[in-house]
């Protein structure tokens, strides 16, 4: 049995990547007891899955969450190593309290507030926060004749490195930053096609990560203060041309096509009825939030999301969610763009506790 069993910590927080840490900055300087359950091995959330040449496209000092700016780098635009350093530094400067790897399986309530499950343990916490990303959630679109298809299917999530693909025939399908990313590194070693609903938004050279944020965080102002304002065009959706991108456009393979409508055995037919021969399919088609965990509370609703005001969730008044898009807050899946929604919920948990309306 656990050493915190007989425990009722004032908060546990779910997850250990940056929404965690960043609410946990937080909590600490409300002096409030918490402990942060993380179910990877080790630091870095879900960084730790990124590809190998994954890139950010926000310079360090853009890229930061509370308290301590990320190191610069030396090319400008932080790898995913960069960040799992920085992450794993930022954990040991504030001594925050984590321990791993614990894989939550439920949230069930108490008289007190809610406890947190993890196989044969368990933590009671007064409110719990939610805060497990996206990442172990990935989403791949159901297309006719898929189970037929006898080429390798692997999602971003689970992409390392283009060495595999060499020589391959591969469709890249997605028209985000990760498509981009991907498409550039395995145009250089196979024979790729990239595969996007429609024609990819790409930005202008010098926007980058910085950019979007100012007008993320602009259309947040505008929002709270029941204004309306035009912006030009440009979301964290779109593709920012990072170095690899620019090279795959000079190289002149930076061009996207529309979706194929089912698979073959060893292929796909585009809507022309023409066909093609593939090797590999890699799925940059984003995540869905990773709330299996809330499933015993009853709060999930048809589309996989908890009904929230804010960060706190409708139904159960002792959970807040960090982290998970702009349904949690604008720009809160983003490195800079947690510390807005980590501290108005460390806040509002901190008012909740000290009202102690406990239900």
């Amino acid at each position: 049995m656990d050493a915190e069993h007989g425990d009722v910590w004032d908060v546990v927080v779910i997850g250990g990547g940056q929404a965690a840490l960043s609410t946990a900055y937080f909590l600490r300087r409300a002096q409030l007891s918490y402990l942060i359950l993380d179910a990877e091995r080790e630091p870095g959330g879900g960084w730790r899955h990124g590809w190998n040449s994954l890139r950010l496209f926000s310079p360090a000092s853009w890229s930061s969450i509370p308290g301590w700016m990320m190191p610069p780098v030396r090319d400008g635009y932080p790898s995913r190593d960069d960040v799992i350093d920085y992450l794993s530094q930022y954990e040991a400067r504030y001594q925050l309290p984590v321990k791993r790897p614990v894989r939550v399986t439920s949230v069930s309530r108490t008289k007190d507030g809610l406890r947190v499950h993890a196989g044969q343990s368990h933590w009671d916490a007064r409110a719990v926060v939610s805060a497990t990303g996206t990442w172990s959630n990935p989403y791949i679109p159901d297309y006719p004749g898929a189970e037929l298809f006898k080429g390798q299917q692997l999602h971003s999530a689970h992409y390392v490195e283009a060495q595999p693909f060499s020589g391959k025939r591969v469709l890249v399908v997605g028209g985000g930053n990760s498509g981009a990313q991907i498409l550039a590194e395995l145009s250089k070693v196979a024979e790729t096609t990239w595969v996007t609903p429609s024609e990819p938004l790409f930005l202008p050279d010098e926007v980058d990560g910085r950019v979007l944020f100012e007008r993320a965080t602009e259309r947040w102002r505008a929002q709270q203060q029941g204004r309306v304002i035009e912006q030009p065009v440009g979301g964290l959706g779109d593709v920012v041309m990072v170095p690899p991108v620019r090279d795959a456009r000079e190289r002149g393979v930076l061009h996207a096509v529309r979706p194929f409508v089912r698979f073959t055995e060893h292929g796909v037919v585009w809507a022309d009825g023409s066909e093609s021969p593939v090797d590999a399919v890699i799925w940059c088609t984003g995540f869905r939030p990773a709330l299996s965990h809330l499933a015993a509370l009853d709060v999930l609703e048809a589309d996989g999301r908890v009904a929230v005001a804010g960060t706190r969730a409708e139904k159960v008044p002792a959970l807040w969610l960090v982290g998970y898009g702009e349904w949690t807050g604008s720009a809160s899946a983003t490195l800079v763009g947690v510390a807005r929604t980590a501290r108005s919920t460390a806040e509002e948990i901190s008012a909740y506790l000290a009202s102690g309306a406990i239900r």
